[in-house]
């Protein structure tokens, strides 16, 4: 037997060695995840180098810390091998682990692997030693120390995937080192060393053994920088990683200020806490007035109390919280606030804060104010002009009723003139068109009733013929065409559709009046309503005239609320096809123009057949559609 012993420097070297690489493999393999695919296996290159190398450095600074009496050499290819199998077994554990769909559960499978590849080192690298004297193992401590290996390698990979701050890593790093150092001399304590008769053979040994000290220096000395080079870049690293977050958290603020906000965090109770120089700034609450729930403070009184309770739920709930109140600001006036606030999880799914915003929303919510009361007093108005319409309407239908008992009268005295019967027709006709007119007046003035009560305009879909419908208007027109010597010719094949009578009255009344008025008298005036099918069963309705014509870039801007184009010779105040682009839309269809100057002008609507639903299935049944109050 040889009695043995221990160098204490260089089991102190050795110990270093362990926590060192350690705690460079912590750092370096927590990086593994969460970073692009190239940089992830560069740091697993880097974790695999630290973590195997140190450890083989330490086991081979352990082993020339080793005295047993007898010189000793190392056979070189087995020396590197037992370096190939440390690094080989740690990367493959730390890629296992490093996968994107790994568990927490992985580490059971990667620790073992890891501890009996550890363990196959130490052996192999025991296996290297050649010296005058043979060398035998007790298993059951060559048990213990693979149990060991294992322990310590499971925990390693635990510790190294799992987040730490700095110091929580070197407590780890200090006790992994220790782990991992315990395992080596547990398995040098199970070798036993029995010395060969001295003689050739061991003068030979003598001859060939290495300087331990100075062996044990070189190695320990270029782990060193090893390690020192792999702290270094990721030291640097993580200098990049805290520039990327600053950009970003810049970023962030730039943009909460660009959308006029204001930022503020709560801790995980919802609890306001620590500087919040936004909410500050805002309120001008100081930190002893705002923190904990000292911000409702700043919330008008009688938004408060919903605002606690919506807050709180939302913290039980951990769901995002989406609010608004009034806030009153530094400068004493109360402003309207959109809040939106989101938990932020730890890796364990923790809440760890609670990150909100507070956005500006007081000139919007003053312009919505605005708005109704504009809309409110529009409503007010028409229901007042509808109210006064009335009267002059009941007026006119009475003078149409004595008109009436005059013709008959007037009928009775002209029996026998030549003229007689010609007089009475263009009598009979001059009171159809008026009474026609009224009926018209009538339905328009039930609707801007309707449209003063409800704010939006309702549509009664029915069954139209659409020819007799359109000479219907052309006839009320007569008068105007005669005096422009102009002729409207109404296609008898136009198809049926479905829709509200008084709005296609509406659209077709002011383009077909609109091709009238602009007809040149210097010739023969046309106007023309054809009729195609169009794909998705639709009608493309055409009203053509060959008048003055619309300069092209007229015409985009003839469709806008009082904007007219060319000479302004003809009344109107632009309200017209404003109004039909409106209806044409509120119908489900388009409204498209084709003119040029000096040969006339074609407006196109493109209407469904049948009202649709949201589906583009025709409705079986047909009811009430609205449209807005103000046009489009």
């Amino acid at each position: 037997m040889v009695h043995t012993g221990y160098n204490p420097a260089l089991v102190a070297l050795s110990l270093a060695i362990a926590v060192l690489a350690s705690y460079t493999a912590l750092d370096l393999g927590g990086r593994v995840r969460g970073t692009a695919s190239r940089l992830r296996w560069a740091w697993l290159l880097g974790a695999a180098l630290a973590m195997g190398g140190g450890i083989w450095s330490m086991h081979f600074v352990g082993m020339l810390a080793f005295e047993m009496g007898l010189p000793a050499a190392y056979d070189v290819g087995r020396t590197l091998l037992s370096l190939v199998i440390a690094i080989g077994v740690t990367g493959a554990a730390l890629a296992w682990l490093g996968r994107s769909r790994a568990g927490r559960w992985d580490v059971l499978v990667a620790g073992p692997v890891m501890g009996i590849g550890v363990a196959a080192m130490h052996y192999t690298g025991m296996a290297a030693m050649r010296m005058p004297g043979q060398l035998a193992y007790s298993l059951p401590i060559v048990a213990l120390s693979v149990g060991i290996a294992v322990t310590a390698a499971t925990v390693a990979l635990w510790l190294t995937f799992r987040p730490t701050s700095i110091w929580q890593r070197f407590a780890a790093a200090l006790i992994m080192g220790v782990a991992v150092a315990g395992m080596h001399y547990t398995g040098m304590a199970a070798a036993t060393i029995t010395a060969e008769e001295a003689g050739a053979h061991s003068a030979h040994f003598a001859a060939t053994s290495v300087d331990r000290q100075n062996l044990a220096l070189y190695v320990a000395g270029i782990t060193f920088v090893i390690l020192f080079l792999a702290m270094l870049a990721s030291a640097f690293d993580q200098q990049r990683i805290q520039g990327e977050l600053q950009a970003s958290e810049e970023r962030f603020r730039a943009a909460v200020q660009a959308v006029r906000g204001v930022l503020w965090t709560n801790d995980p109770q919802g609890r306001m806490t620590g500087e919040q120089p936004g909410w500050a700034a805002l309120t001008g609450q100081s930190r002893a007035e705002y923190e904990g729930f000292g911000w409702a403070e700043a919330v008008h009184p009688d938004d408060r109390q919903a605002s606690i309770e919506t807050w709180n739920a939302t913290v039980a709930a951990r769901s995002t919280f989406v609010h608004e109140h009034r806030v009153r600001a530094r400068d004493g006036l109360w402003r309207h606030f959109s809040i939106r606030a989101i938990p932020v999880l730890d890796a364990r799914g923790a809440i760890r804060e609670w990150v909100g915003v507070h956005t500006d929303i007081t000139d919007q919510r003053e312009a919505e104010a605005e708005l109704r009361e504009s809309n409110e007093e529009i409503q007010r108005y028409a229901y007042i002009v509808s109210h006064d319409l009335r009267a002059p309407l009941v007026n006119v239908m009475g003078f149409t009723s004595e008109l009436e008992a005059v013709r008959q009268e007037l009928k009775t005295l002209l029996r026998d003139h030549p003229q007689g019967a010609r007089i009475d027709d263009d009598i009979t006709e001059a009171l159809s068109f008026i009474q026609a007119a009224i009926v018209k007046m009538e339905r328009l003035i039930a609707a801007i009733l309707k449209l003063s009560r409800e704010g939006r305009r309702q549509f009664a879909p029915e069954t139209i013929a659409m020819t007799p419908l359109i000479r219907g208007i052309a006839d009320a027109q007569r008068h105007q065409a005669d005096r422009k010597g102009a002729t409207v010719r109404v296609a008898a094949d136009l198809p049926a559709i479905i829709a509200d009578r008084l709005a296609i009255e509406q659209i077709f009344g002011n383009l077909i009046d609109n091709a009238l008025k602009y007809l040149d008298p210097a010739r023969p005036g046309r106007v023309e309503v054809t009729a195609a099918p169009a794909p998705g069963d639709r009608i493309r309705f055409a009203v053509s005239d060959n008048g003055r014509g619309i300069a092209p870039q007229d015409h985009g801007r003839i469709f806008e609320l009082f904007r007219r184009s060319g000479a302004q010779d003809q009344p109107g105040e632009g309200i017209g096809l404003a109004s039909v682009k409106t209806l044409v839309r509120a119908l489900g269809g388009r409204i498209e123009v084709s003119s040029q100057p000096g040969t006339g002008t074609t407006f196109v609507v493109t209407l469904p057949r049948e009202p649709v639903t949201g589906r583009g299935e025709a409705a079986k049944s047909h009811p009430p559609e609205t449209m807005p109050l103000a046009a489009e």
